[in-house]
């Protein structure tokens, strides 16, 4: 059934596009096995991913289906992207599902909030796979060297999480009362007033290139409402009987920006962004409902140098919570750093790299170091590490999914 829908595909597009149509993409062979335990396998995904795409003079389309094959299951089918381009004197128009990229961070989403992300793999994935495609229409004013750019997203699409049974969902925490899940609030609903609206202005100039945006969205990451149901006992006591969690979405505004410039042989980044509307989960026994509205920051600063032709790059990155209470589950301050160091040898077709995050709040790391060798045009071999540290924190939770891996990827 897969091989006619892709045969399909071909046929239909060669039909009505005879000429000037393109086909790249890829197929890799993927297998992660554990480090602990009993050298389970982490991951034994076969993928094949394709790019179609024709330009002509004033139009233009992409259609980037792919196929995930996993053991014993099913073919997972989706379109990635799928999108018509429209040349206008000084405005481009893409209409369709497509991914939208933003900011200048690596790494780490900042600005690029735009496009939800698929976290079924935790965050291991190229982030072309990562980021979700989502219907929308982009228009791209040209002044010069700058560009205005404005995004209308009619539909919602959240973040892809996990699901049971996967070594990427972390475990539930224990609740001193028995819980039961209300679904009722979480559908966000199709229809004009739950758009989301996004907006950006970018420059290149000879001395600094910089972004400003701008956007009312949606969180992608649903909140979890906890509600209290209690018994009072006298005039000073209650007995906690149990808890409705209800998860649920709500909007958010966003401003914030980012640049880089040149400094000698440094080249220095910074991304920054304000969230205005962001609810927290708190620990207050005395709320009815353990979640509060607050505003927050989420900034970096980077540097990239070249020593001996290893690219290095640094990164900081700051979140602060904005009137902070104490009761708040999240701390006031989460501090993570990056930090990248790649080099090419044998005339450019061995690679070598390491990638790490550090979480200062909680001690946790995970550090992904990896060789790839060309072996022929097109052809390419990886093996790499997923290797966490820690015990608690957004890494430390995964302490027991260190992993060794190999890739075998043929792009064409």
């Amino acid at each position: 059934m897969l091989r006619r829908i892709v045969f399909m595909s071909f046929i239909l597009v060669s039909g009505v596009f005879a000429e000037g149509v393109s086909f790249t993409g890829f197929a890799r062979n993927y297998i992660g096995v554990l480090l602990r335990g009993n050298n389970d396998y982490a991951i034994i995904q076969n993928t094949f991913n394709l790019n179609i795409q024709q330009s002509k003079d004033k139009i233009a389309f992409k259609v980037n289906p792919y196929v995930y094959q996993y053991p014993n299951e099913k073919p997972q089918l989706g379109i990635r992207e799928a999108y018509l381009d429209m040349y206008f004197p000084s405005v481009d128009l893409r209409i369709g599902k497509q991914q939208i990229i933003w900011g200048k961070a690596d790494g780490v989403f900042i600005t690029d909030v735009v496009s939800p992300k698929d976290l079924t793999e935790f965050i291991l994935p190229d982030f072309d796979e990562i980021r979700i495609g989502i219907t929308s229409i982009k228009a791209d004013y040209y002044i010069g060297n700058n560009t205005f750019e404005v995004v209308w997203i009619p539909t919602f699409t959240p973040d892809r999480f996990p699901p049971p049974g996967s070594i990427w969902r972390p475990a539930m925490p224990a609740f001193p009362a028995p819980v039961r899940f209300d679904s009722s609030r979480v559908k966000v609903e199709d229809k004009l007033e739950n758009s989301e609206f996004f907006g950006k202005f970018s420059a290149l100039t000879g001395v600094i290139d910089f972004e400003i945006m701008g956007g009312y969205a949606w969180d992608y990451d649903p909140t979890m409402h906890v509600i209290k149901h209690v018994t009072p006992i006298d005039s000073m006591h209650v007995r906690l009987d149990s808890l409705t969690i209800y998860p649920e979405y709500h909007r958010l505004t966003i401003g914030g920006g980012s640049f880089s410039t040149t400094i000698g042989p440094f080249v220095l980044r910074g991304e920054g962004a304000y969230y205005k509307g962001k609810y927290f989960n708190t620990k207050d026994p005395k709320a009815a409902e353990s979640v509060v509205k607050k505003d927050y920051l989420h900034y970096l600063i980077g540097l990239d140098y070249t020593l001996w032709n290893w690219h290095l790059s640094g990164q900081f990155i700051q979140q602060v919570i904005l009137d902070y209470d104490d009761f708040i589950k999240n701390d006031q301050y989460s501090n993570m750093a990056t930090f990248l160091a790649s080099k090419d040898f044998w005339n450019e077709t061995l690679h070598l790299s390491f990638f790490m995050y550090y979480d200062f709040n909680n001690d946790g790391s995970l550090l992904r170091p990896k060789i790839s060798y060309d072996f022929a045009d097109g052809f390419e071999i990886l093996l790499g590490a997923n290797i966490f540290t820690g015990t608690e924190g957004i890494f430390g939770k995964f302490n027991d999914n260190d992993m060794i891996y190999y890739q075998v990827k043929y792009s064409f």
